[in-house]
């Protein structure tokens, strides 16, 4: 069981560490801003004002990260909040997300004319003539001057120079001529299969088959398939339609459509959903009945980071997975509802580390996984007289993930046996109540805390370890300093010039001697590393803090040794020695 004395000195402990980031005597310009967590109200009662801080406190957040080597599934880098996991999305939905087009909106140059096509033509230079008017029964337009223009079959795109031929047949010299399809006749053409609203739509002969398809709602995303649409005229098939190439690649059949033609649009096929690290984020409608891995790439734009895929579906009725790497995902065929994610799979051969603090040179450096923080210190160049190389210090983002959920599990713990425990007497009760709001108070508080994740990595003569870094890492050179920070249960809480004969009682007596809680036999120091000193022997050294104890009598916790216990497991800094 540890001291009374050793479990108080791990709570100031913890409670300096979190507000290590907050210290002034720090002059760092962190490459990545610090977060700010608020540290709440001042709602402690009085008894122990110095537990907790009363201000707010700016940490560095720790957050949970993948295992060493382990998978991600990065999204692309203009898309970084898409949601993980499958898509519901079907690839050419958006094709129909707009409202339909009325027949004077559209233009379709492949339109061939045909009687009822209004026109306008004008001819000016030597002769003058100017017509607006429907092609006749026999193909024609009458153009005054110069007699009839044969434009029945002639495409929309091609009508312009259509009549610029036929004028210049009659006169040489030098004509101009304009001539514009106004609009084309009107139509009625069927659209049926699964769309949202099937049935007879009247339009334009010179629109398209998705002019039609936008004025029946569109392909049904759920049941309609975008790559079987079957145009009938009469009793047989004129073409079938797949609406990929022409989302790809913009190619779609060159088909007039008259009237009473009917557009079809088959069930929908089976469908392969794929997601990760990709660009197309979409479920891909498969032709036949298989999709060869290869075109599900060439549809789904894999990022340069992927290596491997995982597979998931159903083959004879059973739950079905394969672990490919992507060659062999070429050659793998998918089946209906299968589920595609492409992660990356392989170790990065670099770590990026930060370098913060006394330094000179650049604040990110970029060295191989398995180079060690003292080779690393090698190659960071900073002033001997200004920087205090002996109380180099890591902040690692894993190891405060790891504090934060060791800290969060020992209040979890405290908080149950606080709101369990039995009272034999109705004292004891009032007693045990009025420590469980305390408690409660600073459980609360606690949960606020964001420790830093920092670990010691030189012993007391300043010797570095050879630990291994990890991506992420920071490496912090503290300025040297003339000072010792002396703070606790002292009437004048201060910074003092350090002086190589000065012993502890010394600094205690500038900082105006013990307050009535000041324990003369509990003293801490913490080093500029993170260090943490119980019971020293010696006196602090420049850059130190010295902090001085409260006394705390048996009787002040029903519950302390649980208190601080939790506090000594879960927050002191990380030591790593030789």
């Amino acid at each position: 069981m540890l001291s009374n004395r050793a479990l108080i000195a791990a709570l100031l402990a913890v409670l300096t560490a979190g507000q290590a980031v907050a210290q002034p005597s720090s002059l760092l310009s962190p490459p990545v801003p610090a977060r700010m967590a608020q540290g709440g109200g001042n709602d402690l009662p009085q008894t122990v004002p110095e537990l907790l801080p009363e201000t707010s406190i700016i940490n560095r957040a720790g957050s949970t990260t993948e295992a060493e080597a382990g998978a991600t599934a990065e999204g692309p880098l203009a898309e970084p909040f898409r949601p993980a996991g499958p898509s519901r999305t079907v690839f050419g939905a958006a094709l129909f997300a707009r409202s339909a087009p009325t027949p004077s909106e559209t233009s379709n140059p492949n339109y061939r004319l045909g009687p009822g096509d209004r026109v306008s033509v004008r001819v000016w230079g030597p002769v003058d003539a100017e017509v607006m008017g429907a092609i006749d029964p026999e193909g024609n337009l009458f153009l005054p001057n110069i007699g009839p223009l044969r434009l029945a079959g002639t495409r929309a795109g091609d009508l312009q120079r259509t009549v610029e031929a036929e004028v210049r047949r009659i006169y040489t010299q030098q004509v101009q001529v304009y001539a514009v399809l106004l609009s084309a006749s009107q139509i009625g053409v069927y659209v049926t299969g699964f769309v949202k609203l099937p049935g007879r739509h009247r339009g334009s002969a010179s629109d398209t088959v998705l002019d039609y398809l936008l004025r029946a709602g569109g392909v049904d995303p759920v049941r309609g398939s975008y790559r079987d649409i079957v145009v009938n005229r009469g009793s047989r098939a004129v073409t079938r339609i797949d609406l990929y190439p022409f989302l790809l690649q913009g190619k779609l059949p060159g088909l007039t459509l008259q009237d009473g033609d009917t557009i079809v649009v088959g069930s929908q096929g089976p469908t392969v959903s794929v997601d990760g690290a990709i660009r197309n984020n979409y479920l891909f409608e498969v032709k036949d009945r298989a999709m060869a891995g290869s075109e599900l790439m060439e549809l789904a734009g894999p990022l340069p980071a992927a290596t491997n895929a995982v597979i998931r579906g159903t083959r004879n009725g059973q739950p079905w997975s394969r672990y490919l790497d992507i060659p062999a995902l070429r050659r793998q065929s998918l089946l209906d509802q299968d589920v595609v994610t492409f992660i990356t799979d392989a170790p990065a051969p670099t770590v990026r580390v930060f370098v913060e603090g006394s330094r000179i040179g650049p604040s990110v450096l970029v060295a191989d996984r398995d180079m060690n923080l003292c080779q690393l210190l090698d190659h960071i160049a900073v002033e001997p007289h200004l920087a205090d190389t002996g109380s180099v210090y890591l902040l690692r983002k894993r190891i405060a993930a790891q504090q934060r959920r060791s800290i969060n599990e020992a209040l979890d713990r405290l908080e149950r046996q606080l709101f369990t425990a039995t009272s034999a007497t109705t004292g004891v009760a009032e007693i045990r109540a009025s420590e469980a709001q305390l408690v409660s108070n600073y459980i609360q508080r606690g949960r606020r805390l964001q420790p830093e994740g920092r670990l010691v990595v030189v012993d007391n003569a300043g010797r570095c370890t050879n630990v291994r870094l990890e991506d992420g890492d920071t490496i912090v050179i503290p300025e040297r300093s003339d000072t010792v920070l002396v703070a606790g249960e002292v009437t004048t809480p201060q910074a003092i010039l350090w002086r190589p004969n000065m012993t502890i009682p010394d600094y205690v007596k500038a900082a105006g001697g013990y307050t009535q809680r000041g324990d003369d036999g509990g003293v801490m120091i913490r080093r500029a590393s993170g260090q943490i000193i119980l019971d020293p022997r010696e006196g602090p050294r420049p850059g130190d803090e010295l902090i001085i104890l409260p006394q705390l009598g048996a009787k002040s916790f029903q519950i302390a040794r649980d208190l601080l216990q939790l506090i000594y497991q879960s927050a002191l800094s990380v030591r790593v020695f030789d």
